[in-house]
């Protein structure tokens, strides 16, 4: 579109606004009819640890939500000359899971406690016991029962229960409602009906029932609804909430808030049956759409769904990325103690190249990137880790293919199930987070693990929030009876341009020979957890 046509999709409300609360960024992203981003904002923000608990601050949420849409208002301004006061549609998505819990008069009664706290397992594990459906440590469900097994007194006057993503839409519509796929990491969804499930419902009240809770499970959950319904409409206090300037006028449409893993797999056209998606960041998930059910449950395996509802096999590994940027600012402070300013990008394309060069194994090295407990591999707690042997050839091409490989250590392990065990068959699987602006090597690292071709779309950069303003767009623009899959396979990616690397021998057999190094030094990372506070 040029640029008298955006100015007049901005004023007419032609456009469609996702954002997403992510690990590290809250980002706005503003797209016109094309699909094509047309102005954007972010936000910077860090989960803290405090009295126990990971967690972000309520004052952060809403101060980053207002920056990053200010910043994205400005750029319309700037580019455009146009002031922004409406839109066709606006999505919210966030982290998934977590727990958010709030009393009759809407105060939050606990800190929001992310997905990254594995302070459930009791929960988790007697909530699998009971339905017999694996319940994650992450998922809302294991965080609110695991307040009642702890006996906290918040519990009695909870009123709702939502996610992140579901506070803010709650916030900006008054509405209780959340989208499939974010429900999904709330309680376990019956895929007929497309809700939460009543059978496990109704055994879960059955377990709390001799407590004398003035309220039963679903007075305090949010309704589920799928991609394009409409799930509210901004109102007066939502508009001047997210705008404090007043100028966003109330009125507009909102789609079902979603869960960061949905608009992961909406971001890289990945809603359909044997496609899947791998997102890399603080955390790493891949998201497998499944033809059939598995035939047991497995702790290591989520069981979700795609946003408009087909079952998702869900690999999640808690830590990722966070170490090796950690590593990553070690040597930009070297940078500069030698009087070299390096900025990001040069920085981490010429250190993440490094791994190129490495031995296909990375040298015997052994690294581990837990800053927190790590469900697939067992350990509650985490402690960052870098070991290696006498005999060990550490080079910083070998290091870096190290940290590369650790960071989809725990993935790996749990992709194995659904390959291995399970015989679950994959056409295609896409990369996408930051890892990947780096040409080549993160693609090229994670088909070594999963020995399967990774794609990364020209697409890829756009993020979640460009996602989120895809399911906004198919709410307001679909045609009667289009699946969401049509609308992303014919109408916004089908021009669209993406890179596909091999898996390469050598690379693969390195990375089994590092996966047993792995495994086998698991004991080490548990040790470091007992042994150093």
């Amino acid at each position: 579109m040029n640029q008298v046509d955006v100015q007049a999709a901005i004023a007419g409300g032609q456009t469609s606004l996702g954002i997403e609360f992510g690990s590290t960024r809250i980002k706005a992203v503003l797209i016109d009819s094309k699909f094509e981003t047309i102005a954007s904002g972010s936000y910077e923000w860090e989960n803290q640890l405090k009295d126990g608990y990971w967690t972000y601050d309520q004052s952060e949420i809403l101060g980053g939500l207002q920056a990053a849409y200010r910043e994205m208002k400005q750029d319309v301004q700037q580019q455009y000359g146009v002031k922004l006061t409406t839109a066709g549609g606006i999505g919210f998505s966030a982290m998934m899971h977590g727990y958010m819990a709030f009393d009759q008069a809407g105060e939050l009664l606990v800190p929001f406690r992310t997905w990254r706290n594995a302070t459930t397992g009791a929960a988790a594990r007697e909530l699998t016991e009971l339905f017999q459906f694996n319940i994650p440590e992450r998922w809302s469900i294991a965080h609110l029962y695991q307040a009642i097994l702890n006996g906290e007194d918040h519990v009695p006057n909870i009123d709702y229960v939502t996610t992140l993503a579901g506070y803010i839409h709650w916030l900006l519509t008054g509405e209780k409602k959340i989208g499939i796929g974010d429900a999904s990491g709330v309680f376990p969804i019956e895929e007929s009906s497309h809700t939460y499930h009543p059978a496990m419902v109704g055994q879960f009240d059955e377990s709390i029932a001799g407590k004398g809770y003035p309220w039963t499970l679903l007075q305090v959950l949010p309704q589920v609804l799928r991609s394009g319904e409409q799930a509210g409409t901004l109102t007066a206090e939502g508009a001047k909430l997210l705008d404090p300037d007043g100028d966003l006028q109330p009125g507009i449409a909102l789609c079902p808030p979603e869960g960061d893993a949905g608009t992961g797999m909406v971001a890289t056209n990945s809603v359909k049956k044997r496609t899947g998606n791998v997102s890399v960041g603080t955390s790493v998930f891949a998201m497998i759409v499944l033809e059939r059910e598995l035939s047991k449950l497995y702790p290591e395996i989520d069981m979700v769904t795609t946003p408009d509802g087909s079952p998702v096999g869900m690999v999640h590994a808690n830590n990722c990325s966070s170490d090796l940027n950690a590593w990553m600012g070690l040597f930009r402070e070297f940078a500069a103690a030698m009087g070299y300013e390096a900025d990001s990008g040069k920085l981490f394309g010429v250190l993440l190249n490094k791994a190129l060069e490495a031995d296909p194994d990375g040298g015997g090295l052994l690294s581990y990137g837990y800053l927190s407990g790590e469900n697939i591999t067992g350990l509650e707690q985490g402690r960052p880790l870098f070991v290696r042997s006498p005999e060990s050839n550490f080079t910083l091409a070998n290091f870096m293919r190290t940290h590369l490989f650790t960071a989809f250590g725990a993935l790996k392990l749990g992709m194995d199930i659904l390959t291995e065990n399970e015989q679950v068959a994959i056409d295609s699987i896409l990369g996408h987070g930051g890892l990947f602006k780096t040409p080549v090597v993160g693609q090229r690292m994670l088909a070594a693990a999963l020995n399967v071709p990774i794609s990364v779309m020209s697409t890829a950069g756009e993020g979640g929030a460009w996602g989120m303003a895809l399911l906004a767009s198919y709410m307001t623009d679909r045609e009667a009876g289009e699946s969401l899959e049509h609308f992303l396979g014919e109408k916004v990616f089908k021009n669209v341009e993406g890179e596909e690397i091999s898996p390469d021998a050598s690379d693969v057999e390195g990375f089994r020979t590092f996966i047993q190094r792995y495994q086998a030094g698991l004991a080490i990372e548990q040790a470091a957890v007992d042994h150093l506070n």
